[in-house]
């Protein structure tokens, strides 16, 4: 068996090879287009910040769980028991803080 050649077979080879590097080059020349590192830098940050924001709303979703579970039992019914008190520690900061505003202003 022989390894040689043929010219066409060469010629067919160095064509076939030019192809490949012109279709490198342009995947080359597009990677690096401005509006193409642009795009992947602005698809990275979104990417990101849906990231942070899912989980920034699923430990505000748990936080609200916890929160719903202290004052409200399993079966939906308020817990008087817990509820009142927070209520009552509420209006008096609230009248606190109106009383405090009103000797400034006086």
């Amino acid at each position: 068996m022989s390894d040689a050649r043929t010219p066409a077979q060469i010629e067919a080879d160095i064509a076939r090879r030019r192809n490949e590097l012109a279709v490198t080059l342009d995947e080359i020349g597009v990677r690096m287009h401005p509006k193409t590192i642009v795009g992947d830098a602005k698809a990275k940050v979104a990417a990101k910040v849906d990231h942070t924001a899912g989980r920034a709303f699923v430990a505000a979703n748990r936080l609200v769980s916890d929160v719903r579970s202290r004052f409200v039992a399993e079966d939906g019914t308020p817990r008087l028991e817990r509820i009142v008190p927070v209520a009552m520690v509420a209006v008096g900061v609230v009248g606190l803080l109106t009383v405090s505003s009103r000797r400034r202003r006086a």
